[in-house]
Order: C-alpha cells, then structure tokens, then sequence
C-alpha cells in the first residue's frame, strides 16, 4: 500500500490540494474515484473535497452536507458526491437511500466518517487522513487501489 504525507499550512492550501487532486483526476484519467476522508470535527475533510468540487468545475458554494448526508455536484463532464455520515445512526439507513446508485463510471465520491457506513460502501481507493499538527495540517493519503496508486505516483 503505498503512502505519502503532506504538511499544508492553511486553508488555502487545503483548497489548493483538493484542486490539484481534482487536476491529477482529469490527466490521469481515472473514470470514477472513492475517497475516504478521515480526521477529527474541523480537520479538513469539506475544506478539501471543496478545492476538488471547484477544481472540476463548479462554481457555486460547496457545503458540509452533515444533515443531508449526501452533496451531489452535477458537473459538465461527472459527478461529485460528498457524503458526510456523522449522523448516520445504522449503515443500513444507506441501502435506503439508493447509495449503490452513486458509485458509477465518471462519479467521484469523496465520504467523510466512512467507517460509519462499514459493510455498506464499495471499497475505496485512497483514504486521506487529515489531523492539525500545531497550526497547520498534516495530510496522509494511502492508496487502496490502483486508481489511488496512480493518484500517489503523480505527487511525488
């Protein structure tokens, strides 16, 4: 499994990663991409998945969708899913909203508390750790897949 860790200063340059993933999505090509954000309350996980959203193209707001559970992002050429489960009581509550449908060809799903839908979610490709270390961020991403080893050789 291949890894490799970031230090980013601000928010900005959370914004500016989640774009560059966005770049890297688009060259590479990958088709689809599932991404498991880890990290505690405020670590990151929207700031980045913003920076990925407005990298591929929207240009509206990019929201936490902690009560709604799921953002979709219908963009000219895919589809963004930000699925926040913070609030999901039982993983079962995804079967009910059809969460099979999201994970298609050219759709990227970037899931924040991803070991809350554990048994129910497809099998991701990267998962990015996110954790405060001083002032700053500390990114971790680990390739589950050969999609996420593609995105890992590409930031090197």
């Amino acid at each position: 499994m291949k890894r490799l860790q970031f230090i980013l200063e601000n928010e900005t340059a959370t914004v500016a990663f989640g774009k560059r993933l966005a770049e890297l999505v688009t060259t590479i090509p990958l088709d689809s991409l599932v991404v498991f954000l880890n990290g505690d309350l405020g670590a990151g996980k929207t700031t980045l998945t913003r920076g990925f959203v407005q990298g591929m193209g929207h240009l509206g707001n990019v929201k936490s969708p902690t009560y709604t559970l799921v953002e979709p992002y219908e963009l000219e050429s895919c589809r963004v899913f930000h699925f926040d489960l913070y609030r999901l009581a039982d993983p079962e509550e995804l079967e009910y909203m059809g969460i099979r449908d999201y994970f298609q060809p050219f759709c990227y799903s970037f899931i924040e508390w991803p070991e809350k839908g554990a048994g129910i979610l497809p099998a991701e490709d990267l998962i990015i750790d996110l954790e405060y270390v001083e002032q700053q961020r500390r990114v971790t991403l680990m390739a589950k897949s050969v999609r996420g080893e593609q995105i890992i050789n590409q930031l090197v």
